[in-house]
């Protein structure tokens, strides 16, 4: 017996197979008829509420081109992203990510997105994206292409970029501890405001 989801009554899979099998049980066949079909459209309703609401997410989201609460903005123009971070006396922070990374939500959960809220100039470009950017040497490419030309692997990837689209601190790849990542980032900034 495979089980699938909740079970009615705080009952255990064990426990239905073995309440199912006590002898002098009559009643127990079509007890069980009933839990399942309580599971069954318990399970349905659930997965129609979720998909609803995912649903309206994404068409709130994208009805007024915001930027969704959990992503950083894509990046549509380098050297534009470059002059704005400039700008702010500040080198551009690139983050290269990849679609389900869980590393990469976490670094931009708990690190990225908070700087990016307080003014950080921060854009993030996608392992295997065909989102079409314009690249610091004017041509538009995607974003794929931009992280084999940026020769990246790993994600996540930070890169730091200064005067002229060239990197001016080392690059962060792949997941530090949590522990050190905040003070990682932070002298990584540093040393890219330094040299910008």
């Amino acid at each position: 017996m495979r089980w699938r989801g909740p079970v009615t009554f705080g009952q255990t899979p064990w426990l239905k197979s073995r309440l199912a099998r006590s002898p002098g049980n009559a009643l127990m066949p079509v007890l069980m008829a009933k839990i399942t079909t309580q599971e069954t459209a318990t399970r349905r309703d659930f997965c129609r509420r979720a998909v609803s609401l995912v649903g309206a997410a994404f068409a709130l989201g994208s009805a007024d081109g915001a930027v969704p609460s959990d992503a950083l903005p894509a990046s549509r123009s380098l050297p534009q992203e470059l002059a704005a971070a400039l700008a702010k006396d500040h080198p551009l922070i690139v983050m290269v990510s990849l679609a389900g990374c869980a590393y990469c939500h976490a670094a931009r959960r708990s690190y990225l997105l908070p700087m990016w809220r307080e003014g950080v100039p921060l854009v993030q470009v996608d392992m295997r994206s065909q989102a079409v950017t314009v690249g610091f040497h004017q041509q538009r490419v995607t974003h794929d292409q931009l992280v084999q030309q940026w020769r990246i692997s790993i994600a996540p990837t930070l890169l730091f970029f200064g005067s002229q689209g060239r990197e001016v601190a080392e690059r962060m790849e792949g997941a530090y501890l949590p522990d050190f990542y905040g003070s990682y980032l932070e002298a990584r900034i540093q040393k890219a405001r330094e040299a910008r």
